[in-house]
């Protein structure tokens, strides 16, 4: 292959990156207006269809690939070359990082995962680590020397929003009420030095985030001020500043953001600095750039490995149906895969498995669904796994293995952030007794459900083996072999037995289609103890009535969009 070839090659790569930069950031640029004009329903097909974007922009790559030199891409190619080439034409560009990975999805489409080094892939970032190149431009610096109310008067100003303040005054005041409640001592013995608020705006669903930090001699707290649109007139909601409530806004339990980045691995760096609970990769994603983040992960993962003994088991719960599940105890993930068959109780198939966490990818998870990273030939060291988990492995998903003397690789699966199954944490706190817990965990089970009935999601295997705790005691959703959109769902009543042996009968005496739920038979998910549903009866009763469901249904079929937002109801400002 001609040195030409080679050029042309990469500069057809990167033409096809910058149309994805470009299309990603004109959807992100309206985000402003669409929060200005309350236009709910566009803002969630528009995270969809950003999202849809990078596979879009991948094809289309390959495409014209096939173009320049016909089938066989991966033979005909000297990737080193092309590589060579490229780093050229990126190594100036301030997503540079994006870029690299953008080459390597193409490279890896091409070449089906094959010969996966640093010399055709970028298997090592070449963008220096926490490199930061002009912070300045990421977020603009407050002294105090003006006073409280006068620097968070300009702060909001400096938002930038075309529509007015519904009551800026009272916003100033409840904001600095809130300093003072939170952090009275670091402001009376004088000892902050500045305020720095990042410059973009981050928008998600219905609200808009003020993001950035307050600087001591001691150190930084972060902070993220809520504002929300009511008439077309905004007003601030409230403020939050611990750390765990912060990470909790920036959790893999939602969409991710829409906000301005013109230098990704810098704004990533400064959203570090005040989440370090976060990794890299998680704040890729939580700001769009989920494949960026999928990458990020997997070099650390690789760096885990290396500095990591432990071994690959069957991840701890009831063995699922559909999936199986492992996990590496010292690395906080799982790794899903599809088994090669169901159990006869399941009425899906691989290709519809596949859709629905596609459709959990591209919807509002609304802080109630897990994230996942697809990976295709995932290759993982033969030696780091148990014999009992290569067994089940072989046993139940034989087709997505190719078993070598010092590696495995597993043809497709899904990552997901570990959490403990709900079962399983259930029976540790009954075991203490621990009545504020058991408490805690039911009433956020029922509002996991309600809250993704809302967003147009019915669970439909709701045991609670199916979710998780976080380690912020929240129940999350996460598995989705049997969700479905809520208003696809046909929620019935039983009919009556017309004579007692009906009842008794091992069939139902009343006709079933595909789509048809039954509430009443929610009893079932809490019949494992007797405290456990009393507490979900006076919680969440609702639940089992036909009546809740219907009117679920009615509001989202409106085009209701609700309001879940990332913080509890005590802590918003009144208004």
């Amino acid at each position: 292959m001609s040195k030409k070839v080679s050029e042309r090659i990469a500069r057809e790569v990167l033409k096809h990156f910058v149309t994805y930069r470009m299309l990603f950031k004109l959807i992100t640029d309206m985000a402003q207006q669409r929060f200005e004009q309350e236009q709910w329903l566009e803002i969630q097909q528009a995270a969809s269809d950003r999202i849809d974007l990078y596979e879009q922009q991948l094809q289309k790559t390959i495409d014209s690939i096939a173009c320049i030199v016909g089938a066989n891409a991966c033979e005909k190619l000297l990737w080193n070359e092309i590589k060579v080439s490229y780093i050229g034409l990126v190594c100036q560009r301030n997503d540079s990082e994006l870029a690299e990975t953008f080459y390597n999805s193409v490279y890896c489409k091409v070449c089906k995962h094959r010969q996966l080094t640093d010399e055709n892939i970028f298997v090592h970032s070449l963008v220096a680590e926490h490199e930061v190149l002009s912070r300045h431009a990421i977020y603009r610096s407050y002294s105090v020397e003006q006073g409280l109310v006068g620097l968070i008067g300009e702060v909001l100003d400096d938002c930038g929003f075309d529509v007015p303040w519904e009551n800026k005054k009272r916003d100033v005041v409840n904001l600095t009420r809130y300093i003072l409640q939170h952090m009275p001592l670091e402001f009376d013995a004088g000892r902050m030095v500045s305020v720095d608020v990042i410059r973009s705006v981050f928008y998600r669903n219905k609200g808009a985030y003020i993001v950035g930090r307050i600087s001591f001699v001691g150190g930084d707290i972060p902070f993220v001020i809520p504002v929300l649109n009511h008439n077309k007139r905004v007003y601030v909601d409230t403020a939050i500043s611990n750390q765990d409530q912060v990470s909790i806004i920036f959790s893999f339990t939602r969409a991710y953001f829409m906000v301005n980045v013109d230098a990704p691995s810098e704004f990533v760096s400064f959203l570090h600095s005040l989440i370090p609970s976060k990794s890299v990769g998680e704040l890729y994603t939580s700001i769009g750039f989920y494949k960026q983040g999928k990458e990020e992960f997997v070099r650390d993962f690789i760096d885990h490995l290396g500095c990591s003994k432990d071994s690959f088991v069957i991840a701890p719960g009831i063995k699922g149906m559909v999936m199986t599940v492992f996990t590496l105890p010292s690395y906080p993930v799982v790794f899903k895969i599809i088994k090669d068959k169901f159990s006869s109780s399941k009425r899906v198939t691989r290709s519809i498995v596949h859709e629905r966490y596609q459709l959990v990818k591209r919807h509002d998870r609304v802080g109630r669904m897990a994230d996942t990273q697809e990976f295709t030939n995932l290759i993982l060291p033969r030696a780091r796994i148990t014999d009992e988990l290569l067994e089940e492995l072989r046993k139940v998903a034989p087709s997505s293995l190719v078993v070598e003397e010092e590696a495995v690789t597993i043809k497709h699966l899904w990552t997901e952030r570990r959490m403990t199954p709900l079962n399983i944490y259930l029976e540790k706190v009954l075991a203490n007794d621990d009545s504020s817990a058991i408490f805690h965990a039911i009433n956020e089970y029922g509002k996991a459900i309600k809250q993704l009935a809302a967003a147009n999601i019915f669970a439909g295997d709701m045991l609670f083996k199916n979710f998780g705790v976080t380690r912020h005691a929240r129940v999350v959703f996460y598995d989705y072999d049997e969700i479905m959109y809520l208003t696809e769902c046909n929620f019935r009543k039983i009919p009556a037995a017309m004579y007692p042996e009906q009842e008794m009968a091992a069939e139902p005496w009343y006709s079933v289609a595909p789509n048809d739920v039954f509430p009443e038979e929610f009893t079932i998910l809490t019949a494992c103890n007797v405290k456990v549903r009393k507490i979900f009866n006076e919680l969440h009763g609702d639940l089992l009535d036909v009546k809740f469901w219907k009117e679920m249904q009615e509001q989202v079929s409106s085009g209701e969009v609700v309001d879940i937002f990332p913080y509890r109801q005590i802590q918003r400002f009144t208004r």
